[in-house]
């Protein structure tokens, strides 16, 4: 499988978002990234379904939805018909993940577990088979510009042997402090979706950024 570029919305300029989004609409970017987050989950808030439904509305890519929520359940539904081809839930916010992996699926969603930097993979162990994503937190969530947590990259293999044999379409994404400097190592790694914020979006040509990130690992793309 080839790796997946992600943008994340959130380091996107708000005073200039359709912009932003044509940008990614023209780039060779997948996916676009949106994380949601509540103030209760994570200590920060990021937007909610009036921005989500305006998103939808311009993007071209499939939306890539990340609930840094509590009791995601209760807005899965909503979170589809606002536009989400994928949604992802923490596995510290929910109780019963596997009732709620089935509930994504059912309504015809890519279905995705994220997992903070202190949380093993290994808690995975029981459901691997029927997630389509995994995404591995790489800074803690809530606010973007944090740096990249080294140990990421065991996490990613110890992931990736998990799912062999057992699950090898399986989605290893990875979001926080993504750079030119650690995408090849990740790939290498056993990750194909890279979420990019800040390194995207506060770039002068954001979409030159996301064609370098796009490369197959080893290749530098010339300025």
């Amino acid at each position: 499988m080839n790796h997946l570029i992600a943008p994340s919305v959130l380091a996107a300029d708000f005073g200039n978002l359709n912009r932003d989004i044509d940008m990614v609409n023209s780039s060779e970017a997948d996916w676009f990234h949106i994380d949601i987050m509540d103030g209760v989950f994570v200590p920060n808030i990021s937007f909610g379904f009036p921005v989500l439904d305006a998103i939808a509305k311009i993007a071209q890519k499939p939306l890539d939805v990340h609930l840094m929520i509590v009791d995601p359940d209760r807005y899965l539904e909503q979170f589809k018909n606002a536009g989400a081809a994928s949604i992802t839930v923490h596995y510290e916010a929910c109780t019963h993940l596997h009732r709620t992996i089935q509930a994504i699926k059912n309504l015809g969603c890519i279905a995705g577990v994220a997992l903070n930097p202190h949380t093993p993979v290994n808690v995975l162990d029981d459901i691997i088979e029927d997630l389509d994503l995994v995404l591995i937190m790489s800074v803690n969530p809530g606010f973007g510009a944090q740096k990249f947590i080294p140990n990421t990259y065991r996490k990613v293999r110890a992931l990736k042997a998990m799912a062999a044999g057992r699950n090898d379409n399986l989605y290893i994404e990875i979001d926080g402090g993504v750079n030119l400097g650690n995408s090849s190592a990740l790939i290498n790694a056993g990750a194909n979706v890279l979420v990019a914020g800040n390194f995207v979006f506060t770039a002068e040509n954001p979409g030159h950024v996301i064609s370098q990130l796009k490369l197959p690992q080893g290749h530098t793309l010339q300025a």
